[in-house]
């Protein structure tokens, strides 16, 4: 499904979440934005869902887990995320819960990121703001909190040090991580086109990215600065 495609409504969605009452309150929030909830899991049943639906004609257009989950209620979702996107690796996936795990997410960001998302229920206020996310997932992009990512960023410097990126060139690549364009972060920044241009050059540089991963280099500046962290919390 491409991003309009997925823009435009009419997702199949996996959704796996323990709470009865969120559970339903989102099946009802995707069914009246058009799209349809063609099974709910728990954090036990997340992986055998997907499969037997990846088996039929229909298989789902994205995964929503929550992380915490039975059976122990502390990583469930995510392990179970990690697994899915090994073994359906253009299975889009939008991880919605209430704790920034760093455990597992790098290895769920590592290879190709895209299709995969990371939002926090306490900071989605709206609710167009988060379908807007899940067509945006759906569609192949990268969506990450910002909470999220000053997160896996900290992780990353504890475990590498000081960065060679300047104060600056962090700022950007953190909004690069959440997808911004550079019109966007020079308008969040309230710096010039020009000036964030030259920043993202510092950065893909400064983290050796190949000229001929264009395309790609804006998700892959991110997982080379997280990648040293090797997923421990």
């Amino acid at each position: 499904m491409t991003g309009s495609d997925a823009a435009a409504g009419g997702l199949r969605v996996v959704l796996a979440e323990d709470s009865a009452i969120l559970r339903d309150g989102l099946a009802a929030l995707l069914g009246r934005r058009g799209h349809e909830v063609t099974a709910v899991a728990d954090g036990e049943s997340l992986e055998r869902e997907v499969e037997r639906l990846t088996g039929q004609e229909t298989p789902p257009d994205i995964v929503v887990a929550d992380i915490r989950m039975p059976p122990t209620f502390t990583d469930e979702g995510l392990r179970s995320a990690v697994a899915l996107r090994d073994r359906y690796p253009r299975l889009p996936v939008l991880l919605f819960s209430q704790y920034v795990e760093t455990r597992y997410v790098n290895v769920l960001l590592a290879g190709d990121a895209r299709g995969v998302g990371y939002l926090l229920k306490d900071r989605v206020v709206d609710v167009g703001e988060f379908t807007v996310a899940l067509a945006r997932v759906a569609g192949g992009e990268t969506v990450l909190d910002p909470e999220v990512v000053s997160q896996l960023m900290g992780a990353a410097d504890r475990h590498t040090g000081p960065a060679r990126l300047t104060s600056r060139e962090r700022e950007v690549l953190a909004l690069m991580a959440q997808g911004r364009s550079n019109g966007g972060i020079a308008e969040t920044l309230f710096l010039s086109q020009k000036t964030v241009e030259k920043n993202v050059a510092a950065i893909f540089q400064k983290l050796g990215l190949p000229h001929d991963a264009a395309d790609h280099r804006r998700v892959l500046a991110v997982l080379r600065y997280l990648g040293p962290a090797d997923g421990r919390a």
